[in-house]
């Protein structure tokens, strides 16, 4: 069977580990699968100079393929971006160079040359927001033969939170536990007690005036060792996302989906838990969860007390509507 020989310029660019070791692995194997006996090597590029590169760059004697993995290329020296960059101009056939590169401005000479060079480019930068986590869960199943529909992918987010690599484990896992059909009952079978732990069951209890029930997941979020910074993300996101949604005012969630950036399913959670509020009650709670994420990631000396006070001000500004 014939296959495309392995691209001799890979450019994996971005700041999630996950997808930054799935594009290498990725890589190299497309090269062992092309020649089974495969040199590969790698390196830190912060700690080469020209002439090692152009010794590891140049032709072999004995031939074969070999595979250089060149890691935080943003930290390569100038002399070095100038060798790499001439040798992109061209690149040896037998030879796959792969560097990666966390992105931004650093190193940024050496990311363009290389793409600029014609290398092939994988993005792998970190996901922003629910949207992009949520399609990632989804097709973490759809690649490996299962199905999962939103509220499933949000459910199972809320259980394991959002390091990708714990994601891409629970998702496993799940593969491996049912028949590959995931919905909302299965995760909340799976993840019952972590999912009743998170940061955002505190969030919608307090939004919706829910006082005791927001202390006690609190209480037994932080009991089970839940770390106080992304309950405080929560609040924070919770409040947030009802003022988008209410201030676009009432429409068909699918509708909004578009305008808004987040999906339907969050719309429709979001447009019930504002009910009760009022814009300035809105403002005083986006101040309440300001000041709790101030306190919680600057080192407060009790961030559990800081959480439990930012429940009860968004709870109170629910009730008195806002001070202004």
């Amino acid at each position: 069977m014939n296959t495309a020989p392995p691209a001799p310029l890979l450019l994996v660019q971005g700041d999630e580990e996950l997808l930054v070791a799935r594009a290498v692995t990725a890589a190299v194997d497309d090269a062992r699968a092309a020649e089974p006996g495969a040199d590969v090597r790698e390196y830190e590029a912060g700690s080469l100079l020209p002439g090692e590169i152009a010794e590891m760059l140049s032709p072999s004697l004995f031939g074969g393929r070999r595979v250089l993995v060149l890691r935080s290329g943003q930290d390569a020296k100038k002399d070095l971006i100038t060798a790499l960059l001439a040798y992109a101009k061209n690149p040896d056939p037998e030879v796959s160079l792969i560097v990666t590169h966390l992105g931004g401005a650093k190193g940024k000479a050496l990311a363009d040359g290389l793409r600029s060079a014609g290398a092939t480019v994988v993005a792998a930068a970190k996901l922003k927001g629910d949207r992009e986590r949520i399609a990632f869960v989804r097709d973490e199943f759809r690649r490996n033969g299962g199905k999962c529909d939103e509220a499933a992918a949000s459910a199972l987010l809320a259980s394991v939170g959002n390091d990708l690599r714990e994601i891409a484990a629970a998702c496993s896992q799940l593969l491996a536990d049912t028949d590959g059909k995931i919905t909302e009952a299965v995760v909340a079978r799976y993840y019952k007690g972590r999912a009743e732990a998170s940061g955002f069951t505190v969030a919608d209890a307090a939004m919706i005036g829910d006082v005791p029930g927001a202390l006690e997941a609190l209480r037994w979020a932080l009991h089970v060792g839940v770390d106080p910074v992304p309950i405080a993300d929560a609040i924070a996101d919770g409040v947030r996302t009802v003022a988008r949604v209410a201030s676009a005012g009432r429409g068909n969630p699918y509708q909004m989906a578009s305008s808004l950036g987040m999906p339907a399913w969050k719309i429709q959670r979001a447009q019930e838990r504002s009910r009760g509020w009022t814009p300035e009650g809105l403002v005083d709670a986006m101040q309440a969860a300001a000041a709790c994420n101030a306190a919680v990631k600057g080192g407060a000396e009790d961030r559990g007390f800081a959480l439990e006070q930012a429940v009860f001000a968004v709870a109170a500004a629910r009730r008195a509507g806002g001070t202004r």
